[in-house]
């Protein structure tokens, strides 16, 4: 059983930058596919960054792509996601995910099936 726990979430103006972590035990980062989530009031869960192939490979949404960066610590168990330029279309509740038993292509969003509690991102313009 996967236990994946978020930190790093907050309040920022637009421009500005966050870093938000993933803790995970049960699994090792590095072996299976990680990625983040993020989910607006009023609107689905939305994949938008995928680490995999121990972390050779990553995948953006577009909407993120350019701006965030996905990566690893395989020493700490650990994922993270940087934002930067944030736009206040980017609040919303942040979550980590992995798909277990995931090497090769992690890209597809639909197939992650542990989950994280989630930490809010709060953008102001």
């Amino acid at each position: 059983q996967a236990q994946l726990v978020e930190s790093g979430g907050g309040s920022v103006q637009a421009g500005g930058s966050l870093r938000l972590s993933c803790a995970a035990s049960g699994y090792t980062v590095s072996s299976n596919c990680m990625a983040w989530f993020r989910q607006a009031p009023g609107k689905g869960r939305e994949g938008i960054a995928a680490i995999y192939r121990s972390g050779r490979a990553t995948h953006y949404a577009d909407s993120v792509e350019g701006r965030f960066t996905i990566s690893h610590d395989n020493a700490k168990n650990t994922v993270y996601l940087q934002m930067n330029s944030l736009i206040p279309e980017d609040t919303a509740m942040y979550y980590c995910a992995l798909r277990a038993g995931c090497w090769w292509d992690g890209s597809r969003f639909e197939e992650y099936n542990y989950w994280g509690q989630g930490t809010q991102v709060t953008v102001s313009s």
